[in-house]
């Protein structure tokens, strides 16, 4: 998939666990966990968002775009 998602490393730069960022941004944790392994489909603006403030990070520093390596 060509979307990467990179809460992992920015929970781990913010010394921050899931279920605290869970807890914080009133997310069940499972839901956050879909998008700690890149198998979300979709996210919410409020929820990225929300993220991003509890992270004081950008959306960007998030998710990033990797193309496939098709040729």
């Amino acid at each position: 998939m060509p979307i990467i998602s990179k809460l992992d490393d920015l929970l781990y730069a913010r010394r921050m666990t899931l279920s605290e960022l869970a807890e914080r941004v009133d997310i069940a944790l499972p839901n956050l966990s879909i998008l700690k392994t890149g198998k979300a489909r979709a996210i919410r603006f409020s929820t990225l968002e929300a993220i991003c403030r509890e992270l004081d990070c950008q959306p960007g520093d998030l998710i990033t775009y990797q193309p496939d390596d098709k040729t």
